[in-house]
């Protein structure tokens, strides 16, 4: 238990530098913002408590946020997505994956599915974070090119991290 409390906490910590030190300075253009931070909410294992994600979501949120200069936006495109994480996860996931200590990840889900789920759940904190940004819907065609191209950047770099950390990771059978 200790020592997967102190696994999750190193991945938090390295993704929060990956994108606080790497990514937030790659200059990609007006458009586009990759948030590679999120797959640590990603990779959390189904059987985490409703309760426990929503935290988990709310710290990971204030923590960018404190290094960002950007008060609540990512502590509540975070909640959203940890919120919705539960609901998608209780759809597409069997009862074994759900009562077991499945891990969301393209090892033991396949690459299509963590694809769609990737995609479902930084789409949803890109869309909440960036409206938020702007505080409003002006823009809003602006706006939405902007979660989606920043959605499919992110996700693209989360897959080639899965792809190159964790090919072995496979357990379930």
């Amino acid at each position: 238990m200790i020592l997967d409390f102190l696994t999750y906490l190193l991945k938090l910590i390295g993704l929060l530098l990956v994108q606080l030190l790497v990514v937030n300075n790659i200059e990609l253009s007006g458009y586009i913002n990759p948030f590679v931070y999120v797959a640590f909410l990603l990779s959390l294992p189904v059987s985490v408590k409703p309760w426990q994600m929503v935290l988990i979501s709310f710290l990971t949120g204030a923590i960018m946020d404190s290094f960002s200069s950007t008060p609540g936006l990512h502590m509540a495109a975070c909640n959203a997505m940890g919120f919705l994480r539960i609901y998608y996860l209780r759809a597409t996931t069997n009862k074994e994956d759900q009562e077991g200590r499945m891990i969301p990840s393209i090892s033991q889900k396949g690459i299509v599915w963590f694809t769609v789920y990737g995609f479902s759940m930084i789409f949803i904190h890109h869309l909440v974070l960036f409206f938020l940004e702007i505080y409003g819907f002006h823009e809003f065609f602006t706006t939405l090119l902007r979660v989606l191209l920043s959605t499919l950047v992110s996700l693209l770099l989360i897959v080639i991290g899965q792809l190159l950390f964790f090919r072995s990771a496979k357990t379930n059978g």
